[in-house]
């Protein structure tokens, strides 16, 4: 089981994301690929680029805003139950790159929502192996949800 705690605190982010990121954010988890050992807890901010930009800098020296950003709180050996993390959305970003995606908004923030989730569960891409997995296991989950690949030739993750 999964509690999304949501804080808008920036951006024109409609409140319908709500539902969906708790819809999106369970799925993610139940297909992680990890066994979940009990209730678990995620925060979720969406914020505009300005304040993105300034965590970004923050706590990875990238003085540029970023479409998603992850902070883990479980270390690689810990159990996945209780407070996973936080993962923060940057909306002018996602509205962009929305546009020159050419796809529905819902389809990018929900993928968008899905990365963060594997980042904070482990998930990496520094090295083709790894981008090659957590690509695999984003277009299950995004599968299972109803969505398209949502690396259908495209990549514009840019964290």
């Amino acid at each position: 089981m999964l509690s999304v705690e949501m804080n808008i605190e920036h951006g024109e982010w409609p409140e319908s994301l709500v539902e969906l990121a708790e819809k999106t954010l369970s799925a993610a988890l139940d297909n992680c690929g990890f066994a979940i050992d009990g209730p678990c807890e995620i925060s979720v901010l969406l914020t505009d680029d300005a304040s993105q930009r300034a965590l970004n800098s923050q706590w990875r020296g990238k003085d540029k805003p970023t479409n998603v950003l992850s902070f883990p709180a479980l270390g690689p050996d810990d159990a996945i139950e209780g407070f996973l993390g936080d993962i923060s959305l940057a909306y002018e970003t996602l509205v962009r790159e929305t546009g020159e995606l050419e796809k529905p908004f819902e389809h990018h923030f929900a993928h968008l929502l899905v990365h963060g989730l594997l980042h904070v569960l482990g998930y990496d891409h520094e090295t083709e192996d790894e981008a090659l997995a957590m690509e695999a296991r984003e277009t299950d989950i995004m599968g299972l949800l109803g969505y398209p690949d949502p690396y259908d030739g495209q990549v514009l993750l840019n964290d």
